[in-house]
């Protein structure tokens, strides 16, 4: 920030500030507004700027709120906004090329005053502040009155939707977006992508941006809003019939991610000429408030965050997760939901059905790419999660891939390095597996792929092994991580579904992931031990005693045993499904079939061992018949053939192992905290005051 420190601190003082935030009405004809719109700066690029910028404002934010109600200032900063983004549209004989500019100024003040607006007051309260009339007294609120706040949502929908980026020519039938890029290309040299698209890229993020401040009010509440005032403009009314063009405004926005102008890029820039756009109007307002305003500009770096992806992509996915997961009303379900449930591929020639009005078209291919590319943020895995539960024609396009392994792979890495990963991100990464695994052929391909040297997994060398041997290492290294640190039931009970969905499929297993099945075992059967001796202690201690209550060794005894029969029964489907096409399995349950003779006559297993213990003794004699000392390769050739004498008939049949992910009742418990905790940590260039946040611990993100 350098220099630029000291003077922010002057803002507070600034005489334009003074007059928005003052007692005296504001015209929105009056010429004030083209001095305060008329700067150049470059947006805002992370929170700690907006966090400088909001602490040298908040005393001018704070006579604001106590003032508008009986000035309207914010309403008449509103309706300039709104008159220079109309003007935009009118025709192409517009004369004043300043309208985008302004508009752009317009919105970022709107923004970071809707944010101190929202975080200090109801819905309710910030309703009035929006139906001031100046005609109704100084000191009224009217009621006839147009209503800005669905204009201004409105107009900003049609900001995101119609504002192409780049070269939006070759894009659009729009008349007055050609003739804009028509002028630019006359007026600069560098051409529409470095004019034009900087500010359109500019005033697009700004408007995804304030969307997603306008729906901010839910961080400042514990409860799930059911009841929203923004909610029910959204929902109905004039925004209803953009809700698709919405959504895949905002699914492009994310497959395109195309990255922010420099720093310190301006496109309103005064010519060498002296007769620059800038300096007609504004070079007597150059020493005021936005001299002083150029945060993040020239001689300053993006963050790091920034250099590696988009902005506007960024931001475009999160405000695409919250209106996902807005709640539904009574009679309305949501249709941003339904947009997502319902939109297919533009290869697909079916007709849409006429119960969904929100359904629209969209590139897979381009889709899945993206997906695959930015599996790193929470974002784009629960965008992940979201599609592969919601939308069919999403899963069946995905699980048709012949390169699933692309998808695969970065979801194995987040599992993979569990330890810097929140638990959130964990368990969507997990759900996202188990989703695919309730797919046959999903199970069958994966043996299928065969993957050269993975250099994340350290644990050991792996030159090759198929795609599905490293997916099982994966899941029950995050079962062995899960047991000695968290201890999350619902974190086994969904890896150990996504094993028995897979295993009667099993093909070709590495030797590494099938010993780590067996060492799973030998872990799971030296706790149930050790519980066991723990349990018995205890009893012996307390028949002297009835003064301290026992532990309840029960309980761990009956989680121990679940996981202990799940895992018999994962390695029970494999033998009866695939034995012959699994011989390094099967070498890794002989050379530790000692681990196996405590539960044979067990209670709760013995159904299950019946087969085990059968594979178990007819191997085994066969080894004893070729004699000692055999090397592996030897037995692994014993096994082989083995496998083909084993009468099949002789394995006695079991239910097959299929679990299905559903989602809990009343998923949005857990969803909008998990959303807004990813927009308050996240989001670019916003920042809310921990102490405001209501609806979630500042560790839970």
């Amino acid at each position: 920030m350098g220099a630029n420190s000291s003077s922010i601190s002057e803002l507070p003082e600034n005489e334009y500030l003074q007059k928005l935030s003052g007692s005296e009405p504001i015209s929105e004809n009056d010429p004030f507004w083209n001095q305060l719109l008329s700067f150049s700066f470059t947006t805002p690029t992370n929170s700690a700027d907006l966090k400088l910028l909001e602490e040298a404002t908040i005393s001018v934010c704070k006579s604001l709120v106590e003032k508008n109600p009986r000035t309207g200032n914010l309403g008449s900063l509103i309706k300039v906004f709104l008159s220079r983004t109309k003007e935009l549209k009118i025709s192409a004989e517009c004369q004043n090329h300043l309208f985008i500019w302004q508009a752009h100024n317009a919105l970022f003040i709107i923004c970071c005053l809707l944010k101190v607006f929202i975080s200090r007051m109801s819905e309710e309260e910030l309703q009035l502040h929006f139906t001031y009339e100046e005609k109704a007294g100084p000191s009224s609120y009217g009621t006839e009155c147009e209503d800005l706040i669905e204009e201004l949502l409105c107009c900003l929908i049609q900001l995101i939707v119609e504002i192409p980026l780049l070269y939006p020519c070759q894009h659009t039938d729009s008349n007055w977006w050609k003739w804009l890029c028509s002028w630019y290309r006359g007026r600069y040299s560098g051409g529409v992508t470095s004019a034009l698209g900087d500010i359109t890229y500019s005033i697009s993020l700004e408007a995804v941006t304030t969307l997603i401040v306008f729906l901010s009010c839910q961080l400042f509440h514990k409860e799930i809003l059911r009841e929203s005032i923004i909610h029910r403009y959204l929902m109905h009314g004039r925004c209803l019939p953009y809700t698709s063009r919405l959504v895949k405004t905002l699914l492009y926005n994310f497959i395109r991610q195309e990255r922010s102008p420099p720093p310190g890029t301006h496109v309103f820039q005064q010519q060498t000429d002296g007769g620059g756009l800038l300096y007609g109007i504004a070079s007597g307002v150059a020493t005021g408030l936005w001299t002083v305003f150029t945060l993040g500009g020239v001689g300053s770096k993006a963050s790091a965050q920034l250099e590696q992806c988009s902005p506007l992509a960024s931001q475009s996915l999160l405000l695409l997760l919250v209106l996902a997961n807005l709640t539904d009303t009574p009679d309305t379900p949501n249709p941003y939901r339904q947009a997502i449930m319902s939109f297919k591929n533009t290869q697909d020639n079916t007709a849409f059905s006429s119960s969904n009005p929100h359904a629209f078209q969209i590139n897979f291919n381009s889709l899945y790419t993206a997906l695959c590319e930015q599996q790193k943020s929470d974002q784009a895995t629960l965008l992940l999660y979201m599609l592969l539960h919601q939308n069919s024609n999403v899963r069946t396009y995905v699980l048709a891939r012949t390169d699933i392994e692309n998808l695969v792979l970065p979801i194995l890495e987040i599992l993979y390095h569990v330890e810097e990963r929140n638990s959130h991100h964990v368990y969507m990464a997990l759900i996202i597996l188990l989703i695919l695994t309730e797919d046959d052929g999903f199970n069958r391909s994966i043996h299928e792929v065969i993957l050269k040297n993975i250099t994340w997994y350290a644990e050991r060398v792996l030159t090759e092994i198929s795609l599905g041997s490293l997916l099982i290492l994966v899941v029950i290294r995050t079962i062995q991580y899960n047991m000695t640190r968290t201890r999350d039931k619902y974190l086994h009970t969904n890896c150990l579904a996504a094993l028995a969905n897979m295993s009667a499929q099993f093909r070709s297993l590495h030797q590494y992931a099938a010993q780590r099945i067996i060492s799973l075992f030998s872990l799971l059967s030296k706790k149930h031990n050790k519980v066991l001796e723990q349990a018995t202690q205890s009893l012996r201690g307390s028949l002297g005693s009835n003064d301290s209550p026992l532990p309840d060794y029960a309980q761990d005894l009956n989680v121990i045993e679940e996981v202990i029969r799940m895992m018999l029964e994962i390695i029970n489907s494999c033998l009866t499904n695939s034995l012959h096409h699994n011989p390094n399995l099967v070498y890794a349950l002989l050379y530790k079939r000692d681990l196996f003779e405590q539960f044979r006559t067990h209670p709760s297993f013995q159904d299950i061992m019946q087969n085990i213990d059968l594979v178990i003794s007819f191997f085994s004699s066969r080894l004893e018949q070729a004699g000692a000392e055999l090397s592996v390769e030897r037995v692994l050739e014993i096994i082989k053939q083995g496998a083909v004498a084993l009468p099949k008939d002789r394995l006695r049949k079991f239910p097959e192992l299929k679990f299905k992910y559903v989602e809990e009742e009343q998923p949005e418990e857990f969803f909008i905290p998990y959303v807004w905790s990813l927009v308050y940590n996240s989001a670019v260039a916003l920042y809310w005051n921990p102490r405001d946040i209501q609806l979630f611990t500042m560790d839970s993100g």
